[in-house]
């Protein structure tokens, strides 16, 4: 049960553009994190800029943006994001069920390249660390731009965000027919 209360939107007429512009950034759905964060109008719509820009906007592949949600999911113990992206997206972006399993530990696992290792320890670094070892970072330039570099700093740090506020208020998993993005 989250801890604080998700606004219906039925009830709240004057969030009607707002709650339209989240609907149309989510297929048509209004996730739990956009009913809570609708307290604060604000907030909602720069949360929802940010996780679309992360998410669709940039020069990330699918695979490497899923397995990175996906660790820092399960590093941050938040199972709102594991099921939302386990196995919809993740499926959809080409990976398997047992590479989605083997995220829980991942670094004796045959199943990820040289590139997604760097970028899942990346992940660990800063969700675990915050600081990043200077071979960690390093290892990132052999396969990304410093513009990817840029844009797998900051969806790591806005799903680490993304996480913890989730956690914080303990922001339920929609039901199946909803998926959480």
């Amino acid at each position: 049960m989250a801890r604080v209360s998700l606004i219906d939107e039925q009830t709240n007429p004057e969030l009607q553009a707002l709650t339209a512009k989240i609907r149309g950034g989510r297929g048509g759905r209004m996730l739990n994190i956009y009913k809570m964060l609708l307290h604060s109008p604000a907030l909602a719509e720069r949360w929802l800029d940010q996780v679309s820009a992360v998410r669709w906007q940039t020069d990330l592949d699918g695979k490497t943006r899923e397995i990175v949600i996906i660790r820092i999911g399960l590093l941050n113990r938040v199972d709102y994001v594991i099921k939302a992206h386990v196995p919809a997206f993740a499926l959809r972006e080409g990976l398997t069920l047992e590479q989605c399993e083997a995220l829980r530990d991942w670094r004796p696992s045959p199943l990820f390249d040289e590139a997604q290792r760097a970028a899942l320890a990346y992940a660990d670094a800063m969700t675990r660390e915050v600081q990043v070892a200077a071979d960690i970072f390093a290892a990132l330039r052999d396969f990304y731009t410093e513009k990817q570099i840029v844009e797998l700093t900051v969806l790591i740090g806005t799903y680490n965000m993304h996480t913890r506020v989730l956690q914080a208020l303990e922001i339920d998993a929609e039901t199946p027919a909803g998926a959480a993005q």
